[in-house]
């Protein structure tokens, strides 16, 4: 197994990519400005639960397929393209619902689930993992399988440790807005806009 510096490096290089702005942790914010910290926080469990998939797809190597196939790349990438655009389309069409408590209910399943398709049909997470994972695996030190699954672990934590604090400090600022009709319609714009934002991103990613 890597060495228990090496595996603590590599936690503080998995939280500061975490912290460095990207799709994920902007759909985590969007969602729990406009939901809550409840809803944030599902959608950084399922966003974990995608890290796990793309994990196991590391060390088999699928995420090696999906890199050499661009047939694969570009399918991937339009289906998460496409779903963003859906979730920018429900925004945008989303109505202010003020509430005096702190935040509205919300959907668990249907919030974790957005959590996994989001990360799942990013295909630059596989790429991701496939090029950092092995950096910090030492063949010398014992079979890489079991390494990789660790080193996998270990983003996973250090992602839901940065995500949840930022479903906590967006979700506060949200709170406050969602009182206000005017705000939520704000709230719901801008999450519609970033949504957008990120399926453009997406769609114009090359391999």
């Amino acid at each position: 197994m890597p060495e228990l510096n090496n595996i603590l490096l590599f936690f503080a290089a998995s939280a500061l990519l975490a912290l460095s702005p990207g799709p994920d942790n902007l759909f985590v914010m969007a969602q729990s400005a406009q939901y809550g910290r409840v809803a944030g926080l599902l959608v950084t469990l399922g966003l974990s639960t995608g890290l796990v998939v793309h994990t196991i797809a590391v060390v088999f190597g699928l995420a090696a397929l999906v890199k050499a196939s661009a047939i694969a790349f570009t399918v991937l990438k339009f289906i998460g393209a496409a779903y963003l655009l859906y979730l920018a389309w429900k925004a945008f069409r989303s109505g202010a619902s003020v509430r005096s408590g702190s935040s509205a209910p919300v959907d668990c399943v249907r919030l974790y689930r957005r959590g996994i398709i989001m990360n799942l049909s990013n295909p630059k997470v596989s790429l991701f993992f496939l090029a950092f994972l092995p950096q910090f695996a030492d063949p010398a030190r014992g079979p890489v399988v079991p390494q990789l699954m660790l080193l996998g672990l270990v983003f996973i934590a250090a992602t839901m440790l940065v995500f949840g604090m930022l479903s906590i400090l967006a979700a506060g600022a949200g709170d406050r807005l969602r009182r206000s009709e005017t705000a939520q319609n704000v709230i719901n714009r801008i999450a519609g806009a970033v949504f957008a934002a990120l399926a453009v991103k997406l769609i114009l990613t090359e391999r």
